[in-house]
Formats: structure tokens, C-alpha cells, sequence
């Protein structure tokens, strides 16, 4: 019996009283809001739903001409800045615009309504109460964020939602250069990085040093293995910082699978258990050793301050490389052969392994055979972690150093093992 009441009601019914609702709920926020505070406020519970309704009207008569809902918005937004104007000569400088703003929004809504977008206007709606009723929620929150994490936040979605789209995707030059393939790779590593950056930060305080050491083996073991020596330099804490940062490196593996993955499935595959594996005993391992009992012990959780990652010179830096590096790798696949690569992979240990490793994946299968790709990725991992149980003993204390350099030695040489089969 419902359906057909429903069904006998016109269209025009069902849109004046949702756009009676939404506006209705507006304007009781707005009219509890209002009796919290002395000063003026504009609307309640009459002047949004008319308001509202309003906006229905104008869109449904005007039909598919939108000069009338124009005219209709410049009327509603010239009484919102005599409104304001007001709201300033009696209260001063604390006047806020929200008011104002959602009276706008709300004749939209009706407007929307009118047109048929019945889900837009429901979620503008939704989404407006949220912010009106959240206010003294999402001030706190506004002060406890720093300037530079606002920012921050800001040069990651440039580099995701505003140069990654209008990059071309198509190859260029006999190197096959693709834009768009290789801003994604900067992305990817963003990303990650990006992501473990500000989980470490919403756990500052409450980690310590284990933690941060997980968390920044996933955006630069290279990078956390420094950090942890140098810190370990001022605390006689052996075991706790060695296993952490062998930790690390353990997450490196983990990390390089999921990039691996995201650019090249069949050069995953080929890696990604032997990886799988590595990242578990590299991981545990550390864990394991990082738990036992250091004496005497230091005082403090030692957590490690968490670095930003997210820098434009950074990401500008690493597409470079990227792209570097593939043409590279190719002249070298080409000229010099499956050594050649091998060689390199050794080298390129010495620094950030990501561009390399990421520029294999566009010339494996290709230029450089899956298999020579793969073995290149397992030799460069390798030399990393070398590499970093080298940095470790020099900026540690002796025992400290030491063990991180005999923990990281035995997992380079775990992580050649792969190559055995490859």
C-alpha cells in the first residue's frame, strides 16, 4: 500500500519535502548553535527550509536555463553579506561565516534536488552537519597539526592527483620512457613512504625505538640504519638498537615486494617468496634479539624522531634517477651483459635501491631478461644491507656496531641465496 501512495504522489512531492528535511536539519543545527551564543546569528529553523525551498522552486521552473537559479544565488548571497556585514558591528572580529555558507549551500542543495542529484544534495547536506557539529573537534584538531605536516599533506596530493593525471602515457625515445610510468613509480615510493611516515607519527611517545624502526625500514632502512647508530652512540643499549636495526632491514624485503608487485608481476614472482622469507627472518630475527636483556641499560624508550620523507627536491630527484637508471641498465644489459647488470646491481647497494630496483621492472622481460632482472634485484637488496651494516659500525658504539654489522652481514648473505635457483 506504500508503493502505491508513493507511486500516487508527483514527483514534485517527494522533492519539496526531502528538500524541507535536509534544510530543516541544517537550520536545527544552526538554531542550537545559536542558542549556545549572545551575538547574532542568521536563520533557524524557518529561514533554512525557506532558503531551501527556495532554491527547488527557481531550478524547477527555470527547467534546463540556469539563469534564474544564477539570479536566485546572487539574491540569497547578497542578504548573506548584509547578514554578515551585521553580524561584524555586533560582535566584532570572533563573527564566524559558517552560517552564512551553509545558507548558501542549502539553497544548492534545493537546487540540486530540483535537478534530479538527489545523492549529491543528501551528502552536502550530510557532510555540512558534520563540519557545523564537529566545530570545537576539528579546531582542536587544526591546533595539534604543525604548519609543515599541512604541508606536507599538501605535496602529496600534488604529486598524486595533480601531476600524475595529466602525465602522458606513452612511450618515448628507443629507451621506451613512459611519463606517466615512471611519475607512478614516484608516487608508489611516495606513498609507502608517506604511509609509514605518519603512522610512526600518530604513535610518537608510545613505540620507542622497535617500533620506529619498523616503521622507517618502510620508507628507508638506509635511512633508519643511520638514525639508529647515531643514536645508539649515546646509549649503551646494544642489543636493543642492533636487533631494531636489523629489524629494519628486514621490512626493506616487504617493501620491495609490494613495489615489485604493483610494477612488474612476473618479476614478483620470481622474488617475492625467497623475499617473503627474508623479510620474516630479518624481522624476527631483529625482534628477537632487540628483546633480550641489555646491561646496563640506558633510560629513555630511545624512539627514533620521525624523518619526513615526503620532500618535492626528493621525489624530483628520484624520477630522475629512475629514468636514469633505465636507460642505463638497458646500455649496460646491451653492451656488457647479464655481468654488467650484476656489477651494477652491486653498486647502486651503495645508495636508495628503490630506482634501480623500480627501473628494472620496466625493462624486465624486455631488455633485460626476466631472469638477469631478478637476480639484479636480489644482488642490489644484498649490497644495501652490507652496505648499511658498514654505516652502522661507524656511527654506533663498538658493540653496538658490531652486532649490527655481523646481523646485517648474515642477512645479505640469506638474501643471495635466491640466487641459487634464479
Amino acid at each position: 500500500m506504500s508503493d502505491t501512495l508513493l507511486n500516487a504522489l508527483p514527483p514534485e512531492a517527494v522533492g519539496v519535502a526531502l528538500t524541507l528535511l535536509l534544510s530543516l536539519l541544517v537550520g536545527l543545527q544552526r538554531e542550537e548553535q545559536k542558542r549556545g551564543e549572545r551575538h547574532y546569528h542568521f536563520g533557524g529553523v524557518r529561514a533554512f527550509p525557506l532558503i531551501g525551498l527556495l532554491g527547488y522552486a527557481l531550478a524547477l521552473v527555470a527547467g534546463d536555463s540556469l539563469l534564474l537559479v544564477a539570479a536566485g544565488l546572487l539574491a540569497v548571497g547578497a542578504l548573506m553579506v548584509l547578514s554578515y556585514r551585521y553580524k561584524l558591528s555586533a560582535s566584532g572580529s570572533d563573527a564566524g561565516i559558517t552560517t552564512e555558507v551553509s545558507a548558501l549551500g542549502t539553497y544548492v542543495g534545493g537546487a540540486l534536488i530540483a535537478h534530479g542529484y538527489i545523492w549529491v544534495a543528501c551528502s552536502l547536506a550530510v557532510v555540512s552537519l558534520l563540519l557545523l557539529d564537529l566545530k570545537q573537534a576539528l579546531e582542536g584538531l587544526a591546533r595539534k597539526i604543525p604548519p609543515d605536516e599541512i604541508a606536507t599533506l599538501g605535496k602529496f596530493l600534488l604529486l598524486t592527483v595533480v601531476i600524475l593525471p595529466i602525465a602522458p602515457n606513452r612511450d618515448f625515445t628507443p629507451f621506451h620512457l613512459n611519463p606517466f610510468k615512471t611519475w607512478l613509480a614516484v608516487v608508489a615510493v611516495s606513498a609507502v613512504s608517506y604511509g609509514s611516515y605518519v603512522v610512526e607519527r600518530l604513535m610518537r611517545g608510545r613505540g620507542g625505538t622497535l617500533v620506529s624502526a619498523l616503521l622507517g625500514g618502510a620508507y628507508s632502512s638506509t635511512v633508519t640504519t643511520v638514525v639508529l647508530a647515531r643514536r645508539a652512540a649515546d646509549d649503551e643499549r646494544p642489543r636493543l638498537y642492533s636487533g631494531s636495526i636489523v629489524a629494519a632491514s628486514g621490512v626493506m624485503y616487504a617493501r620491495l615486494i609490494v613495489l615489485l608487485a604493483l610494477f612488474s608481476v612476473p618479476l614478483a614472482a620470481l622474488v617475492s617468496v625467497p623475499f617473503a622469507l627474508l623479510a620474516l627472518a630479518g624481522t624476527v630475527g631483529g625482534i628477537w634479539w632487540s628483546r633480550r636483556p641489555d646491561a646496563p641499560r640506558g633510560e629513555g624508550d630511545g624512539a627514533v624522531p620521525a624523518r619526513n620523507p615526503l620532500q618535492l627536491r626528493t621525489a624530483l630527484l628520484f624520477g630522475v634517477l629512475f629514468v636514469g637508471l633505465i636507460v642505463v641498465t638497458q646500455l649496460v644489459v646491451t653492451h656488457l651483459g647479464a655481468g654488467g647488470a650484476y656489477v651494477l646491481a652491486v653498486l647502486m647497494g651503495v645508495t636508495d635501491v628503490d630506482p634501480f630496483i623500480l627501473g628494472l621492472t620496466q625493462t624486465a622481460g624486455g631488455a633485460t631478461p626476466l631472469g638477469v632482472a631478478a637476480a639484479s634485484v636480489v644482488i642490489a637488496a644484498a649490497s644495501n644491507n652490507l652496505i648499511k651494516g658498514v654505516y652502522a659500525y661507524a656511527f654506533a658504539r663498538r658493540r653496538t656496531g658490531r652486532q649490527s654489522f655481523v646481523g646485517l652481514v648474515l642477512l645479505a648473505l640469506l638474501g643471495l641465496l635466491p640466487l641459487v635457483w634464479l
